[in-house]
């Protein structure tokens, strides 16, 4: 009989042995898992790091276009602008020539207007002259 209750009592170590080396693999097993569960957390941490670093540089991409889009916009006002400029500064030039032109014929039609009252002065005076020698000559040969 005591062979039988050491029998009993090896047995009840073994199986007390093997539900201990059960809860050690379990929870090993547990821990596996919770490393996989971290592990893939991290995955997918990292996954939504590089995602918002592509929409980063989307946004960024998309800025420097408009800062381009912007910078030639204004190099083009200022190209615009400086059309104007020559354009106003052409008009200005060609006012100037336009008043110089009629400012010299001007002059010229007033010497032209003095020199026909003149040839007309001159004629009248001929006129008065020949008519009084004529009226000389006339009354010379009526007396």
């Amino acid at each position: 009989m005591e062979v039988v209750v050491l029998v009993l009592v090896v047995m009840e170590e073994v199986v007390v042995l093997v539900v201990l080396v059960v809860v050690v693999i379990l929870v090993v097993v547990l821990v596996l898992v919770v490393i996989e569960v971290v592990v893939l957390v991290l995955v997918v941490m990292e996954e939504v790091v590089v995602l918002v670093l592509v929409v980063m540089e989307v946004v960024v991409l998309v800025l420097v276009v408009m800062v381009v889009v912007v910078l030639v916009l204004v190099v083009l006002v200022v190209v615009v602008v400086l059309v104007l400029v020559v354009l106003v500064e052409v008009v200005v030039l060609v006012l100037v020539v336009m008043e110089v032109v009629v400012l010299v014929v001007l002059v010229v039609m007033e010497e032209v207007v003095v020199l026909v009252v003149l040839v007309v002065m001159v004629e009248v005076v001929v006129l008065v002259l020949v008519v009084g020698m004529v009226g000389v000559i006339w009354l010379a040969d009526h007396m």
